[in-house]
């Protein structure tokens, strides 16, 4: 399990350098109970400038109540575009709340070329 934990925190580190931010839009936007209250700035990934690609990406965030993401599952939206919103949405804070909440995210990623 460990070992798979390493190779998967490898392989997410290695994705972040190399896939660099472009000039691409990309929204984060939740329809939750809760407000996000500060997220991270989203990586359009390189593959997916390449091939043009743009869409939206769903999850359900499982945010604690102290406003941290617990969990992350990805709903619809294209695989190459997936892990980018996933690991924005695991960063992003929400307001605190009594409870732990499952917030309905959504992240629309435009090429440039759109």
């Amino acid at each position: 399990m460990r070992h798979w934990i390493s190779i998967s925190l490898l392989g997410l580190a290695v994705m972040v350098v190399l896939f660099s931010s472009s000039s691409a839009a990309q929204q984060l936007k939740s329809a939750g109970k809760r407000k996000i209250v500060a997220q991270v700035a989203l990586v359009y990934p390189a593959i997916a400038r390449k091939m043009h690609l743009a869409g939206t990406v769903r999850l359900v965030a499982t945010v604690a109540p102290g406003g941290t993401v617990v969990r992350t599952e990805v709903l619809g939206g294209s695989p190459v575009l997936a892990q980018s919103a996933t690991d924005a949405v695991s960063k992003s804070k929400w307001e605190p709340g009594p409870e732990e909440t499952k917030e309905i995210v959504e992240i629309k990623f435009q090429s440039d070329a759109d």
